[in-house]
């Protein structure tokens, strides 16, 4: 497979700019969608198969993103006398580059919501690994820092897969309540 999944030419990175593109990546089937595309490119047989869907499901669902511009056919191949076509991503990393006001709507997924709930299993299992920090910083230091976890994702999207077990992966910045320490005299 190579060094560099999934297998067919694609942007590194991608902006969602409209409240549609943000919808469409915000329902779980979809999301997981992705993720499978993001190893290789894939029939919707395929797809269906590995998500235990009906085609017509994982067909609806594929076409929302491809109406969207997040999937695309990348190559087709003749079967009997049906074309087959190989859905691949356009993009290896999608992000939301307006506020939600600007997109058009709110936004309606939460990524860290989604590991929290993938991951109780593995905790219960203790095949869970994290850690939570938390620093005073300001907007150019976050913003630094962000494009700097930007590039382990993108590392990480970048592994050769291999192995039985897909392991998730979650990243993350946000804004607490966590105290603070008054400045030093």
């Amino acid at each position: 497979m190579g060094d560099n999944p999934p297998d067919h030419e694609l942007a590194d990175r991608m902006a969602l700019t409209t409240a549609a593109q943000v919808r469409a990546i915000g329902d779980p089937l979809r999301t997981t969608i992705l993720q499978l595309l993001h190893e290789r490119a894939a029939t919707v047989t395929e797809l269906a198969s590995a998500l235990g869907r009906p085609k017509s499901t994982v067909a609806h669902h594929v076409g929302v993103l491809a109406r969207n511009g997040l999937v695309r056919v990348v190559r087709t191949r003749r079967v009997r006398a049906i074309e087959e076509r190989f859905w691949g991503r356009t993009a290896r990393l999608f992000f939301v580059s307006a506020e939600p006001s600007e997109a058009g709507g709110e936004r309606d997924f939460n990524d860290l919501e989604v590991a929290a709930r993938e991951s109780a299993p593995a905790y219960d299992e203790g095949r869970l690994w994290g850690f939570i920090r938390h620093a005073r910083l300001s907007e150019d230091q976050v913003s630094a820092f962000w494009d700097r976890m930007a590039a382990v994702v993108e590392e990480f999207d970048r592994l050769p897969r291999s192995g039985e077990t897909v392991y998730g992966f979650a990243i993350g910045v946000y804004p607490t309540d966590h105290p603070r320490l008054p400045p030093a005299d």
